[in-house]
């Protein structure tokens, strides 16, 4: 019962405090990547130390059976004393259902999420096949539109897509400073990172915390592709094309299925291009990767100490003990 008392008190630490200190953070917009990291470390640490207390409930109720039962029956027992709470039976169905329900429900809305972006992306690429134009030179399709929009769509087929009004508003830099853009989201993988935030966030409505993870790596990516950007054409040339592409975009489908370069939060994403650069030092970045890591591997740890303790005991059985015990 303390395993599991200790992961679901883990997870509603990291739901209250987590989204204070990651929201906002001065840090997070000098280094988009390592915060996107942050984000999705915090929503399956969080996911996974509710399902594992669910699990830690189920181990006392567990059997063994067959031929290594009699060799294994002792050293069971001491593990589930380590396990042992007091509701029982009681609590080891609830556990299971615990864990199996929050398993289940995050892989029905991961997979249908994925299967829907897949069935918007085919339906839209059979649109370009149809009113587009390819331009093998640039490597993008071109779409004849006054509205100025530069996106890429996801996928099997990874397209860039640039309207007629677009290349009329921007020079060859902006221009190739929007394509490196766009191809940071493909390469990245952009569109498979917000799929499984915006998965949680269906799965689980009621916990805010999944759904500011969603808007705020959605804002992330962006940055990060902006970073992307600059590093081939400067800065200021990735701020002016921004602003030249700061209204298009493409409503009607969701943004992890394309992925614009404009959008209403262009205009932030350019005042923050103009300043000199001011990247996150390499002790900084070093250390929330460890923060990243320590956070996924807590609660695996948390459930595996009790039965690393029960290994112990002189009652479990060493391997040479398991070979001796198996020979004829």
């Amino acid at each position: 019962m303390i395993v599991a008392l200790s992961l679901l008190a883990y997870a509603l630490l990291l739901g209250a405090v987590g989204p204070r200190l990651l929201q906002g953070a001065a840090w997070a917009d000098s280094a988009p990547r390592l915060a996107v990291a942050a984000w999705q470390a915090l929503s399956v640490t969080i996911l996974t130390s509710v399902a594992l207390a669910g699990l830690a409930l189920t181990i006392p109720t567990v059997t063994v059976s067959g031929d290594l039962a009699e060799l294994l029956r002792s050293c069971v027992m001491a593990i589930q004393e380590q396990y042992a709470s007091p509701g029982g039976a009681a609590a080891g169905a609830t556990g299971a259902v615990l864990a199996l329900a929050i398993l289940g429900r995050t892989l029905w809305c991961l997979i249908a999420g994925l299967a829907g972006m897949a069935r918007e992306r085919s339906h839209h690429s059979r649109i370009l096949d149809m009113v587009g134009q390819a331009d093998h030179r640039r490597g993008v399709v071109v779409l004849d539109s006054k509205e100025s929009a530069v996106y890429c769509l996801p996928g099997r087929r990874r397209q860039m897509v640039v309207t007629t009004g677009a290349l009329n508003a921007l020079d060859d830099g902006q221009l190739e400073a929007v394509l490196a853009h766009e191809q940071a989201h493909l390469s990245e993988r952009h569109d498979l990172i917000l799929g499984f935030s915006r998965a949680l966030a269906s799965a689980f409505p009621a916990i805010t915390i999944f759904s500011a993870a969603a808007e705020e790596t959605a804002r992330l990516v962006e940055l990060r592709a902006d970073d992307a950007a600059a590093a081939r054409s400067g800065r200021l040339t990735v701020a002016g094309a921004l602003l030249a592409v700061a209204s298009g975009g493409v409503g009607h489908l969701s943004p992890a299925v394309t992925l614009a370069a404009g959008g209403s939060g262009a205009a932030a994403r350019v005042r923050r291009l103009i300043p000199p650069q001011n990247p996150l030092s390499r002790t900084r970045t070093a250390a929330g990767s460890l923060t990243v890591a320590v956070l996924l591997a807590l609660p695996v740890l948390v459930l595996g100490s009790p039965a690393a303790a029960a290994a112990g005991h002189t009652l479990c059985p060493d391997a040479t003990t398991s070979v001796n015990a198996s020979a004829p």
